[in-house]
């Protein structure tokens, strides 16, 4: 029961202080869980950041969920989930009813400007570990290139296979060594999961008839099975299931939608908004019902994919594939948590201020979010 309280206590931090959406809580992951508590390295941790990005679901979610599932097992999984989603969640039903998140204009302003230097310090970090040579350097430029003129949700998933294909061509497994990420999922638990994600597709739509409940998981279930690239392209699924089929209305979709920007947390519990708006029985479905489907995909991918990446060729483009989620950050960095973050010269420096705090000065990010929170309430974040 140590361990989880241990990852319950970690997460549930998390989850009350890592603002900045998905991308910045790659880079709180990181901060929290490689370089202060050890639990793996930059290497693995990249391996299983590449991975969940192939996978459809919430990335950083299910990064958070494979590392408490590292740490403490099946409980320490469900530890992960439920302390870094509930302060999130806890906030969006209070939004559906009615509570609004006036007033915190200047914290929340702050806030992204920490986002901004916590990524940062991830993407130096883990571009000093990942591409120190010119092959996987030239393979993180190039993400980031790509990225300036290509968009979709599939593109950083293509990046993720180029940079992996470029990897396997070059031989960049030398020096790499095996790794030591191990994440205990047994086969037919893996098989098991894989059955009950496609139980959800097919079995939750005869029984959307049933009843509100049964619809509402339908509609989050087949949502959350088709988001690839990041929490934001939840929201035209979203729209199309729930907006234009006339179960909420276009302001109460986007209102919602602009207090899940600002909140810490996962994204998606923008669902959980949208469930709580026909009570809390709605609430708990939806937010069940989104997040299913990413975790059943992850359980389903880790066995077989840990007796893949034993293979030299598979190493080789693992290398090349971490380099390119090194760009991918990167390019993150700038757009959107530099560019929705900071407008002024002013918030510039106090986003340089947070990195030093974090990068200098050795702060612990919680610290420094805190720290923050209290200048942006005095007015002093830029």
């Amino acid at each position: 029961m140590a361990r989880f309280a241990e990852v319950f206590g970690a997460f549930l931090r998390l989850g009350l202080t890592s603002f900045g959406g998905p991308v910045a809580h790659i880079g709180y992951f990181r901060e929290e869980f490689v370089t202060r508590r050890k639990w793996l390295g930059d290497g693995d941790y990249a391996e299983l950041v590449a991975l969940c990005q192939f996978l459809p679901g919430p990335a950083s979610s299910q990064v958070g969920f494979a590392l408490g599932l590292m740490r403490a097992g099946w409980l320490g999984a469900i530890a992960a989930f439920v302390g870094f989603t509930l302060p999130s969640v806890l906030i969006m039903v209070a939004v559906a009813m009615g509570a609004g998140l006036a007033g915190l204009s200047g914290v929340i302003a702050a806030l992204k400007l920490v986002a901004v230097a916590v990524v940062a310090q991830a993407v130096i970090g883990m571009a000093r570990t990942l591409c120190p040579d010119g092959p996987r350097a030239t393979i993180a430029v190039g993400a980031v290139a790509a990225l300036a003129v290509l968009s979709g949700p599939w593109v950083m998933v293509v990046l993720i296979l180029a940079g992996a294909m470029f990897g396997a061509a070059l031989r960049l497994d030398k020096g790499a060594g095996q790794g030591g990420l191990s994440i205990p999922v047994a086969r037919p638990v893996a098989l098991v999961a894989l059955a009950l994600f496609a139980y959800g597709l097919i079995g939750l739509p005869l029984l959307a008839a049933q009843g509100a409940g049964f619809a509402l998981a339908d509609s989050m279930f087949r949502a959350g099975a088709l988001v690839f690239g990041g929490g934001h392209v939840v929201l035209p699924l979203l729209q199309s299931e729930l907006v234009a089929t006339g179960q909420v209305s276009e302001s109460a979709f986007l209102a919602g939608y602009a207090a899940a920007q600002a909140i810490p947390g996962p994204l998606f519990t923008f669902a959980t908004y949208l469930g709580a708006l026909g009570g809390l029985g709605g609430a708990v479905i939806a937010t069940l019902a989104i997040f299913a489907p990413g975790f059943l995909l992850l359980v389903a991918a880790l066995p077989f994919w840990q007796a893949l990446r034993s293979k030299a060729l598979i190493r080789a483009g693992m290398a090349g594939a971490n380099a390119a989620v090194v760009g991918i950050l990167g390019a993150a960095l700038y757009d959107p948590v530099f560019t929705s973050a900071v407008g002024s010269l002013g918030q510039f420096a106090f986003a340089l201020a947070c990195f030093i705090a974090l990068q200098v000065w050795r702060l612990p990010a919680w610290a420094v979010v805190l720290g923050a929170g209290v200048a942006g309430v005095l007015g002093l974040a830029g």
